[in-house]
């Protein structure tokens, strides 16, 4: 138990027996060890070199041990460190040879996720150990997971990551889809919306991606995806999310009005967040369906931002609301 504190089985069993008796001299150490008397000796020689026992002086010399914390404590404390020492250099080393395997062998910069039940393991590791980052390009028709059973999303939230997620325009149109958005929003996800997104995807930290590849092969429903190692490839699907981030549009929550006091020359925070789904392309039914809102009630609202704006038609309210900065 304690050949972490540098003792071998003799000693321990010499030092725990001093702790219950605490003097005795060589021949009685040894008899109760049940050891010769030169392994006894070998044994209080190392202990008292590691500060372990004290010799009392006297005719026949007697020894006592000295306070485990005090003896131990240091020892134990600096093959802790070495530890993590050693640690971090296998690290350190097992990344290089990573990177130097990756180098010669291409097999190794992607990985394959042979089913759904894997792929969907492998999106609650990655998030679960998300530090910085996670970006995400949520099509219609989930493979893994509906984006509402993402679980992972809230707690890595809560922890300080950041996520950037694109929705397809077919997703937010899906029954729950904008309460799930706007409780993520809410939360603090950057979400933008597009028509439509070329692949389904999620980054981490800039360092690894999961793409479905194949949903469906010879009949068989279960996907195929690829895990994206540090790597050119992985570089241009940050590239890709890049281009697509720029070009999409902001989601607002609603209740988020300006803080500027500029709320009578501006749309509300409800208003804004109708604007977000007209201007991503979500229908007017679709809208009311999802906010609980008659279609009559969603086309007089959109009516009443024309005014807002001077616009004659939607399409000249989207492009006020983008000159004004309102999304």
């Amino acid at each position: 138990m304690l050949e972490m504190a540098g003792l071998d089985a003799v000693m321990e069993r010499a030092y725990r027996l001093l702790i219950t008796a605490p003097e005795t001299d060589l021949t009685g150490l040894a008899a109760e060890l049940g050891v010769p008397i030169a392994e006894a000796e070998r044994a209080l020689r190392d202990m008292r070199a590691m500060g372990l026992v004290r010799e009392t002086a006297g005719s026949v010399p007697r020894f006592s041990p000295v306070a485990p914390d005090l003896a131990l404590g240091p020892e134990l404390t600096r093959r802790h460190a070495m530890l993590d020492s050693a640690r971090r250099a296998v690290d350190q080393l097992a990344e290089e040879y990573r990177t130097n395997v990756r180098r010669r062998d291409a097999a190794q910069l992607v990985e394959i996720l042979p089913s759904r039940s894997a792929l969907r393991e492998k999106l609650r590791l990655l998030q679960d150990g998300a530090r910085e980052e996670v970006l995400y390009f949520c099509r219609a028709g989930h493979v893994a997971m509906p984006s509402t059973d993402n679980r992972e999303e809230p707690a890595a939230l809560e922890r300080g990551v950041a996520y950037r997620v694109i929705y397809e325009r077919a997703l937010l149109e899906q029954p729950g889809m904008l309460p799930n958005v706007a409780y993520s929003v809410d939360l603090g996800e950057q979400a933008r919306a597009m028509l439509a997104l070329p692949v389904r995807m999620m980054i981490v930290d800039r360092r690894i991606a999961v793409m479905p590849l194949v949903q469906h092969v010879r009949g068989v429903s279960e996907p195929t995806a690829a895990v994206i190692h540090h790597s050119s490839l992985l570089d241009a699907l940050i590239a890709l999310f890049e281009s697509h981030w720029t070009r999409a549009t902001p989601v607002r929550l609603a209740g988020d009005d300006t803080e500027d006091g500029s709320a009578a020359v501006t749309p509300s925070g409800d208003d804004l967040y109708l604007l977000s789904l007209l201007v991503a392309g979500v229908s007017d039914k679709s809208i009311a369906t999802q906010l609980g809102l008659s279609l009559r009630t969603v086309q007089r609202r959109l009516q009443s931002l024309m005014e807002l704006a001077g616009a004659q038609t939607r399409m000249q309210l989207a492009w006020h609301a983008a000159r004004e900065g309102w999304l």
